[in-house]
């Protein structure tokens, strides 16, 4: 004990022994602690800081506390080794004037305490367990496992993570219950982004399943890409018969000829193609696109072009026969001699197309609309034209024996 401790000893040891009574020994004490404070101030910090403990009070740590004279201490256990922590008042360890702590030690962190996020300005609130338990080896298990130290705001304590937000709250849904719920398919890709930069292998897994069965249920991949496709086309004779097209943009290119014959070409686009005479026979070409495209004198016998879009396209002579061309929709196609013979039209929409002198018998039409067509010479036997659209269509000349009307 330095020489200032020795003294600061021995002048409250001294007070404490003159006092006749335990009043005047409590002031005593009292007053001897504004001395101590000051020697601790100026001189031997720890030997004063001893010499105060042997008294075992806690109104020494008390008034300490509330004269601050303890800068540099991280706790009272440190200044006052002999003390219980537990058997000290905690009023005596907050300022008489503001009533707040002035010193205390952190709680450590459970499982159950609550995380505060800031991801990409989206504030979300959620606990260690939720973070870590599902995923153990994600990044953000890492993050939260209590081996780092993350950077908090200064007032609201929030962990920042410079990530879009708006899918996080799927992120701790999975997190929390290990379910995913029903989204587009776009929404899935972006959510499969998030759980790849947060390492969710989980969720990640989940979402590729979801997007392999949305695969399959609108068109199964391509085999062959854009280019593949121009190489082939650039040969004398080019043959895709049977080959999966699926979803692939061929819009613009010549594909005068070419031989798609019981090939899938579901989804595709052929926009503004050049297809004169190429052949689709028993084609699977749903829900495709051939808005303005020339198929001039193209076979399609038994094509499926269900839902698919033909607006404004050149189908002069082609050959649709008993095609299946359900939800169509022909807005002003050219279809002048077209063969449309037991055609599957129904809920077509050829309002405004040309249908002069093509063939419908035993097409069906319940539900197609012709409004504004004209049909002019065109064959209608044995069709059913009651449930059919025809405002404003032109019949003049169409050959309308045994049509139902």
């Amino acid at each position: 004990m330095g020489r200032n401790g020795i003294l600061a000893y021995e002048r409250i040891t001294a007070r404490i022994a003159d006092s006749p009574a335990k009043s005047d020994r409590r002031r005593a004490t009292i007053h001897t602690h504004e001395n101590c404070s000051s020697e601790c101030i100026g001189g031997d910090t720890a030997a004063a800081a001893a010499a105060a403990a042997e008294l075992r009070l806690p109104a020494v740590l008390g008034s300490l506390a509330q004269w601050k004279v303890v800068a540099g201490f991280s706790s009272s256990s440190r200044l006052f080794p002999h003390l219980n922590p537990t058997q000290i008042d905690p009023s005596l360890l907050r300022d008489s004037s503001t009533r707040r702590p002035v010193m205390e030690s952190p709680e450590p962190s459970s499982s159950s305490s609550p995380v505060l996020l800031n991801i990409g300005g989206k504030q979300y609130a959620t606990t260690i367990e939720t973070l870590t338990q599902r995923e153990p080896n994600s990044m953000l298990a890492a993050m939260f496992s209590g081996r780092h130290t993350l950077p908090r705001h200064p007032d609201t304590g929030m962990v920042f993570v410079d990530r879009d937000g708006k899918h996080f709250r799927h992120v701790l849904n999975w997190l929390r219950d290990g379910a995913v719920p029903a989204m587009s398919e776009s929404e899935y890709q972006q959510l499969l982004r998030e759980a790849e930069y947060y390492q969710l292998l989980g969720l990640a897994d989940c979402l590729n399943e979801k997007l392999g069965w949305k695969k399959d249920e609108i068109f199964s991949e391509a085999e062959l890409t854009r280019k593949d496709v121009i190489k082939c086309i650039q040969s004398p004779r080019v043959r895709f018969r049977g080959v999966n097209l699926s979803g692939l943009d061929l819009s613009k290119l010549d594909l005068s000829e070419v031989d798609f014959s019981y090939a899938c070409i579901k989804n595709a686009n052929f926009n503004s193609a050049y297809l004169r005479k190429a052949k689709f026979r028993l084609t699977e070409a749903t829900c495709s696109s051939f808005q303005g495209a020339n198929l001039h004198e193209c076979e399609l016998i038994g094509a499926n072009l269900e839902g698919s879009v033909l607006d404004k396209a050149n189908l002069q002579s082609v050959n649709l026969q008993d095609a299946c061309l359900k939800q169509c929709c022909f807005i002003e196609t050219d279809l002048r001699s077209a063969h449309l013979q037991g055609a599957n039209l129904v809920g077509a929409n050829l309002s405004g197309a040309n249908l002069e002198g093509a063939n419908l018998k035993g097409a069906k039409l319940a539900g197609t609309n012709f409004e504004c067509a004209n049909l002019q010479r065109a064959y209608l036997r044995e069709v059913d034209l009651r449930e059919t659209h025809l405002t404003g269509a032109k019949l003049g000349g169409a050959n309308l024996l045994g049509a139902i009307r």
